[in-house]
């Protein structure tokens, strides 16, 4: 029998290297930036066409390279940052592995232009598909100019699977907002489709920041900064006031390399309790130096996940730099020095001395005096858990069942949908439970209704059914109304712009990253314009990242959630009755679209026997 294991030709190894390396276009990009940063460049300038399909070229001043290396930087594992295993737990610098090139290069076709500065010509080398098609000397800038054209021509299923042109560029755009926010000692400037699109002077972190985001970021801002001899952290947060119900401006950067890190992030988000809501989301570009060998970046092919060898110190490091500074621009609450301090100084510390407690007390948290308005908030929320923990008791029982009615959509009878028999004539035995729950009697027993649940059943079905008709009424504002987006997001929201506006959205592009809106979807009553376009977009995105979703099915369950009356909204008997209604004329009135149960049912048999009784 003969052999059957043999070496792959490298053309092949570096399509597959180049699967983990190039998902798509803006995985180009980013390695391009990154070599053109670690060649010591002052000015970088980003070119894209057709989202990076048809063209990405990235033209720096860096030291340039010399015909030999030229040729080799586009050899598999080529570097010139390795020499020993140990460099591995040293690396300071962005590209190391030396898969980037090679692997672009098998699957577009580049073109590399090249010169050292104490060389008078300088180099022009193009590749296709991992074959090098020429080499020649040519007059040329100091520098390095990389164009990465018709990327994936010769991987068809690959380029079949890229997202529209606005998601791919919304891609890139992250890409290149990361990497200017890491060096903003360095001039970048971005055109797609030969229009500009940023151009960044060379300035400090607070000038980059507005540069990108906008000018609104100026009068946000809180500094930063916390040096330990473990690690050093230093940036900038935004003010609570100004959080947003969108996920989008949150950045790490650690030894100046972006990362994703949810950990981390969680260590932000407690620094900032009670000071924003649930769903909303803080400002922050944070920083974190840290000796290289107590991380290691080596673990994704992306470098955007690291481990630390210590993450819960990192994780209390960046907790308290963050309420330092909260509390320094006298944002955090303070400390009520009228405070019995015999009920609010922890047990182990009373009968210290003065430097034992200031020792101990950098990881107490002092709570203000609570006066009667607060205690019965905390009372209530207590009431609305223990209410949360008998109703999901109750679910336990094996005697309770679901209520599925038929559908009314298309019947023209004027009814609530229910069944006129289980009803009373006296529509007044409906009622509200904590104002969370809607009960309502019925002669067999009893129906349990989740309010924010069933709402958002009536509002998806209605949203979609919008989304296909491609029509939606709307109320239109007396004053429009302008709103400055991020440019993601308003990427994003061009990108969906049909839709958005056949949900009955009235607005019109106003300058850069700006939109006026003139009017909302009719039934969203008392809306903040700003927070439903931003909370709409955040739920979409999470719906995108955590669901297989069309468009149209993501932006009606997104702007359902979001539209959808809170628990704790007191409703009139009125109210009450015409969301029972509205919940059984929709075609599945017993699912929320997230799949909770919108209603339950009880009979009077099934109450009894929960105390042993029978009728």
């Amino acid at each position: 029998m003969s052999d059957i294991i043999r070496l792959l030709p490298d053309s092949i190894a570096n399509q597959i290297a180049a699967g983990e390396v190039v998902q798509r276009p803006a995985s180009a990009v980013k390695e391009l930036l990154e070599n053109a940063i670690d060649a010591g460049s002052t000015k970088i300038r980003l070119i894209v066409k057709d989202a990076g399909k048809q063209l990405i070229q990235v033209i720096d001043n860096g030291v340039g390279m010399s015909a030999t290396d030229a040729r080799m930087s586009f050899e598999r594992h080529a570097t010139s940052k390795i020499r020993q295993s140990e460099d591995l737990f040293n690396i300071k610098t962005f590209g190391f592995r030396g898969e980037a090139l090679a692997s672009i290069a098998a699957v577009a076709q580049v073109e590399m232009k090249t010169r050292k500065n104490n060389e008078e010509l300088g180099v022009c080398i193009k590749v296709e598909g991992s074959e090098v098609k020429s080499q020649e000397a040519i007059a040329c800038e100091k520098g390095t100019s990389i164009a990465v054209k018709n990327l994936f021509y010769n991987v068809p299923a690959r380029r079949n699977f890229l997202k529209s042109n606005p998601v791919e560029l919304r891609h890139i755009m992250d890409e290149f907002q990361r990497v200017a926010l890491a060096h903003p000692e360095i001039e970048f400037s971005f055109y797609q489709n030969d229009l500009e699109t940023y151009t960044l002077r060379a300035d400090n972190l607070a000038q980059r920041i507005i540069d990108l985001f906008g000018k609104g970021y100026r009068e946000q801002l809180i500094h930063c900064k916390e040096d330990t001899d473990f690690v050093d952290i230093k940036g900038y947060i935004g003010k609570p006031e100004f959080a947003k119900k969108s996920r989008g401006e949150q950045f790490f950067f650690v030894n100046n390399r972006f990362i994703k890190s949810s950990y981390l992030n969680h260590a932000v988000m407690f620094a900032y309790d009670k000071l924003i809501g649930d769903d909303a989301f803080p400002f922050y570009v944070l920083f974190i130096e840290i000796d290289p060998k107590k991380i290691d970046i080596n673990v994704h092919p992306t470098k955007t996940e690291i481990k630390f060898d210590d993450e819960k110190t990192v994780y209390a490091m960046v907790r308290a730099a963050v309420k330092k500074a909260l509390a320094t621009h006298n944002i955090a609450p303070s400390i009520d020095y009228e405070l019995d301090i015999n009920f609010n100084i922890p047990s182990e510390q009373r009968g210290m001395n003065f430097e034992e407690k200031e020792t101990t007390s950098k990881n107490i948290s002092y709570t203000p005096r609570q006066n009667n308005e607060t205690k019965q908030a905390w009372e209530t929320l207590y009431n609305g858990f223990e209410n949360k923990e008998n109703l999901e008791k109750l679910k336990r029982y094996e005697e309770m069942t679901v209520l599925t009615l038929g559908s009314k959509i298309n019947s023209t009878e004027e009814s609530s949908g229910l069944n006129k028999d289980m009803l009373y004539s006296d529509n007044t035995t409906t009622f509200q439970l904590h104002n969370k729950y809607i009960v309502t009697q019925i002669k067999s027993g009893m129906a349990l209704i989740d309010q924010q649940a069933a709402h958002e059943r009536i509002l998806y079905e209605k949203y979609l059914s919008m989304l296909h008709n491609k029509f939606g009424a709307s109320q239109q504002f007396l004053f429009p109304q302008s709103i400055e987006l991020s440019p993601n997001d308003f990427t994003l929201l061009m990108e969906m712009e049909e839709e958005i506006k056949a949900l009955g959205f009235v607005y019109n592009i106003f300058g850069k990253n700006t939109i006026v809106v003139n009017g909302i979807p009719a039934d969203i009553p008392n809306a903040n314009e700003k927070n439903l376009f931003e909370s709409l977009i955040e739920q979409y995105k999470q719906n995108q990242s955590e669901l297989k979703l069309d468009k149209k099915e993501n932006l009606a369950r997104s702007l359902a959630k979001r539209s959808a009356i809170r628990p704790g909204t007191k409703l009139t008997l009125t109210e009450m009755n015409s969301l029972i209604d509205q919940l059984f004329a929709c075609k599945m009135p017993t699912y929320a679209p997230n799949g909770n149960l919108t209603l339950v049912l009880m009979s009077m048999d099934k109450i009894a026997s929960m105390f042993h009784k029978t009728e």
